[in-house]
């Protein structure tokens, strides 16, 4: 089968595979704390034709990371804020990276003045 066949999609981490039980069966929380990462913006499932939430493998990481906060006391808002503000962090550092290396390349039309 190939890539663009219909289990091509399995390796998708963005594809919204997964249903809100069993995302939330996945992750080990309820359908009510995917619903609240959902109302603080962390998530954002897709919705089936029928209107049902969609997970995707990314989704699911980004909500296991807000169980693992939550459960060690973190208000759900707070685990969310967090989350992003990481998220932020590190592409704010990733393009800071992408600064340092085209800074270290030398000009090569200087080289000829």
């Amino acid at each position: 089968m190939t890539a663009e066949g219909p289990l091509g999609r399995l390796d998708d981490d963005d594809y919204p595979a997964f249903t809100m039980g069993r995302a939330a069966e996945m992750i080990g929380t309820t359908p009510a704390f995917l619903r609240a990462l959902g109302e603080a913006r962390l998530i954002t499932p897709l919705r089936s034709a029928g209107g049902h939430r969609r997970y995707s493998r990314y989704q699911l990481r980004i909500a296991a990371r807000a169980r693992e906060l939550v459960d060690r006391g973190t208000p759900v808002e707070a685990a969310c804020r967090i989350i992003i503000l990481e998220d932020q962090l590190e592409e704010a550092l990733r393009i800071n990276a992408e600064f340092r290396r085209a800074a270290e390349v030398p000009d090569a039309g200087a080289e000829g003045r």
